[in-house]
């Protein structure tokens, strides 16, 4: 088989231009632009790997992941690189081909050194699965290989959460967010593990502190007016409920739920007056 021909210094010096500009463009929300640019620089030069990445990122920001299989396979047969084998592997799975996802996975996980996003990827799709033991088991495995990364952390106490095992979840969480204790999403996590366990005050106090960082979270609002309606602080709660549903009707079904579930809540028998309640 004769060898793609090298493009010329110019040509590599254009495609950097271009790569840069879709990489940009995924960045700012504008998939469509990055799709053309990397498809751009696939069409000069088809062993581009980055530029295969790319349009394989657009293809499935844009809910595409059929059209993404092929460049992405072709990539992956150039080369041994774990992050074009990762993504291809999400691509098939949001295809409906699981099975061909998880021996991907498995092949990308047993290589060394160890790419921790393969491992993510692959405990994601064994949960997706049902098969949370081995999602787990995953999990753990990336984590003892690559010990610092606090992404794993936090998917495997999500994973514990997900079997009830709250000891280890917590556990595990905590261990996340010492390591990182300006992450939201981790304080969210744990605030949840605690409100499982009755323990309202405590959530309360992560979920303040969240919005003391970013006061327009409205899902944290509407959990936070849950632990205070727990609390018997009704006032409070309704107040936090009614601001997170202020101008984001996304937000109702939840507040409501919220507003229905919680022992010092309130029940409404039509929906509407739930909603009219909440001064929607």
């Amino acid at each position: 088989m004769s060898k793609l021909p090298h493009p010329s210094p110019a040509k590599r010096n254009a495609a950097d231009a271009a790569l840069e500009r879709a990489t940009l463009a995924l960045q700012m929300g504008r998939p469509g632009e990055a799709e053309r640019l990397a498809e751009g620089v696939l069409r000069a030069n088809r062993s581009s790997s980055a530029a295969a990445v790319i349009l394989g990122q657009a293809l499935l920001t844009q809910n595409r992941p059929g059209e993404a299989i092929t460049p992405l396979e072709r990539a992956a047969r150039r080369s041994d690189d774990p992050k074009i084998e990762t993504l291809l592997a999400a691509a098939l799975a949001a295809a409906g081909r699981r099975d061909e996802a998880l021996d991907q996975l498995r092949r990308t996980t047993a290589r060394r050194p160890p790419f921790p996003p393969a491992f993510r990827e692959y405990a994601d799709q064994l949960a997706r699965a049902g098969q949370f033991d081995e999602a787990i088991a995953v999990a753990k495995t990336g984590l003892q290989l690559t010990p610092d990364v606090v992404e794993l952390q936090v998917d495997l106490g999500r994973l514990y959460l997900g079997c009830n095992d709250r000891v280890r979840a917590r556990s595990m969480l905590s261990q996340a967010l010492a390591a990182a204790p300006g992450r939201r999403d981790i304080q969210a996590v744990l605030a949840r593990v605690m409100v499982f366990d009755g323990e309202y005050a405590a959530a309360a106090d992560i979920y303040r502190h969240a919005l003391a960082l970013q006061p327009d979270d409205a899902m944290t609002r509407v959990d936070l007016g849950m632990c205070q309606l727990e609390l018997a602080d009704r006032s409070a709660g309704e107040a936090s409920l009614r601001a997170a549903t202020r101008g984001r009707p996304e937000t109702l079904g939840r507040a409501i739920n919220s507003l229905a579930s919680a022992s010092h809540g309130r029940f409404f028998f039509r929906p509407s007056a739930a909603v009219k309640f909440l001064g929607g």
